[in-house]
């Protein structure tokens, strides 16, 4: 029994010692950090614990246990972000300034300028065989008919039905809409239908062409309908399916820009030269 006592007094003793040490530790800690004093003698040694687990130099240990040191490395990275889109606006417009120079040059026909209508949506028929929306601004308010539908993501849709204040927009979702479309990378053409609210399907693709994983899919521009360049969406496999997830669901306000569809006025015939009157009234010689 004395020994059995002994040996419980001298672990109540070590955890005594260990529970002082790690006191005095504690306090330790606290008051280098709060000393400037002190806290110079910890220096070199913060310094390399700091750089070994990658958190800077000056970070306190109050910032590490609150998260200000994690929000202040958030936003130097986001003034790098800034600056370095700062760097692309300046070569974006110095870009646009060559190329209109470059268009001017060559006499290069453009696309017609964007002339359109904002609407707001009033109503939207979502079922199963017709995906439509009526938007409240038609031919009075300059609305064309066959516009083109976009919101804030993409393409929308073309006005089907025109009234004098209401315009029916038939979405691209629709199962009967066939879009002529391209990949923005691959530059594969294809035809989309629509496959149900959020997807479209790809077909009438080139044998030997396929998309590219995760690339933006454009309006092609082909048959007159829709102008080219407009976004449709992003394109994933399924299967030996193309699908397309159209943009103009990720971002909808409840507001469609209707703008003038693409026409291109086909060009009149000439009118036949005019033959010269001596020409038409003489007679061949040798005859009577």
């Amino acid at each position: 029994m004395a020994g059995r006592s002994g040996r419980s007094s001298q672990k109540s003793g070590a955890r005594r010692v260990t529970l002082g040490i790690l006191i005095f530790g504690a306090l330790a800690l606290i008051v280098a950090q709060t000393a400037p004093q002190i806290s110079g003698f910890f220096v070199p040694a913060r310094t390399t614990i700091s750089d070994r687990i990658g958190a800077p130099a000056d970070t306190s240990l109050w910032a590490q246990i609150s998260g200000q040191a994690d929000r202040e490395r958030r936003i130097k990275e986001l003034e790098n972000e800034v600056r370095d889109l700062a760097r692309y606006k300046a070569a974006a417009i110095s870009m646009a300034e060559r190329m209109e120079a470059y268009e001017t040059i060559l006499n290069l026909m453009g696309e017609p300028p964007e002339r359109g209508v904002t609407a707001r949506i009033t109503t939207v028929v979502d079922g199963p065989f017709a995906q439509t929306v009526l938007a409240n601004a038609g031919r009075l308010q300059g609305v064309e008919p066959g516009a083109v539908a976009l919101n804030e993501g993409g393409l929308v849709g073309r006005v089907m039905q025109l009234g004098e204040r209401s315009s029916r927009i038939l979405l691209i979702s629709n199962y009967q809409s066939q879009l002529p479309v391209l990949g923005e990378v691959s530059g594969v053409r294809a035809i989309m239908q629509g496959k149900d609210r959020d997807r479209g399907v790809l077909k009438d693709m080139p044998e030997q062409a396929d998309f590219i994983e995760g690339e933006r899919i454009l309006s092609s521009g082909e048959g007159g309908a829709f102008p080219r360049g407009l976004v449709v969406g992003t394109v994933t496999r399924s299967g030996n399916e193309w699908l397309v997830r159209l943009a103009m669901r990720e971002h909808s306000s409840g507001y469609v820009r209707m703008i003038a569809p693409p026409v291109i006025p086909e060009p009149l015939p000439e009118p036949p030269a005019d033959v010269p009157a001596e020409a038409a009234g003489a007679a061949p010689q040798g005859s009577g």
